[in-house]
């Protein structure tokens, strides 16, 4: 519920102005919730006063724009995109709390569908050796039900097991990470998605490096001893990360062909 400060409220506007549900009005010079929203924000950022709070959330939250510190060259911003990595050597390292903290603030922050913020973040770093014993666990049920419904896929993950048993070492589906991430969005899988390349971002500027994984994907949308395990119930997979400090460095970008890009 939009709660408005009647007493700061200088009867601006802009706040009912940018609102979405179009619930905020201006009443005898003073801007007045009428009605139940999507509880956006929107009104709590424009205004000038600080007059708008939410209740709901944790206001201490909120962040005062600042150029100094809130503006990126854009430059500097298309420079991180193309330097970026899928990084399948990692150090063995553990991720410090305040960086984890971070990428999962990167995470929260993204945009989601009627701003339902439905994402659930499931990091694993503390237990990652317990995880990843279990993935392979249940490996052999997991090529059970490949076999039956893609057998494609049944042969590349039986030669990832098959490796991996030789030399556990020789790890080509979680390649020793030192933390996972799993995403789950029952709300919109964009949502997941779209987390989920702010996180990467945000774990690059934390020195940090991350690979999408589908394969893992895959294997936890199947099984339901990992998907007790991460506590997920029947929630949608919408993204695994392999997350950790890179154990090689790149000196520059890496090319790309040209884009196919549709202009009117």
């Amino acid at each position: 519920m939009v709660l408005i400060n009647q007493e700061l409220c200088i009867g601006c506007g802009v706040c009912a102005e940018d609102c979405l549900a179009k619930i905020i009005h201006l009443t005898d010079g003073k801007a007045e919730n009428k009605g139940p929203c999507i509880q956006c924000g929107h009104c709590v950022a424009v205004c000038p006063v600080q007059a708008v709070s939410i209740p709901e959330y944790d206001m201490e939250d909120v962040d005062e724009y600042d150029p100094e510190t809130f503006r990126i060259e854009p430059e500097n911003m298309l420079h991180a995109i193309k330097f970026r990595r899928s990084i399948r050597n990692f150090k063995p390292e553990k991720i410090e709390e305040e960086k984890v903290k971070h990428i999962l603030d990167a995470g929260r922050y993204t945009a989601t569908a009627k701003n339902k913020q439905a994402s659930t973040f499931v990091f694993i770093q503390d237990k990652m050796d317990e995880f990843r014993n279990l993935v392979w666990e249940t490996m052999p049920e997991i090529l059970e039900v490949l076999k039956k419904d893609a057998p494609l896929y049944a042969r590349v993950f039986r030669s990832f097991y098959e490796k991996w048993k030789k030399d556990p070492q020789d790890d080509t589906l979680l390649y020793n990470t030192p933390a996972f991430l799993v995403i789950t969005s029952d709300n919109h899988s964009l949502d997941g998605g779209l987390a989920a390349a702010n996180i990467e971002n945000m774990a690059v500027a934390e020195g940090l490096g991350a690979l999408f994984s589908g394969y893992m994907m895959r294997v936890i949308s199947i099984s339901p001893k990992l998907r007790e395990w991460l506590e997920i119930g029947e929630q949608t997979v919408a993204c695994c990360m392999l997350i950790g400090y890179p154990a090689v460095r790149y000196r520059r970008t890496a090319p790309r062909r040209e884009g196919n890009v549709i202009r009117k």
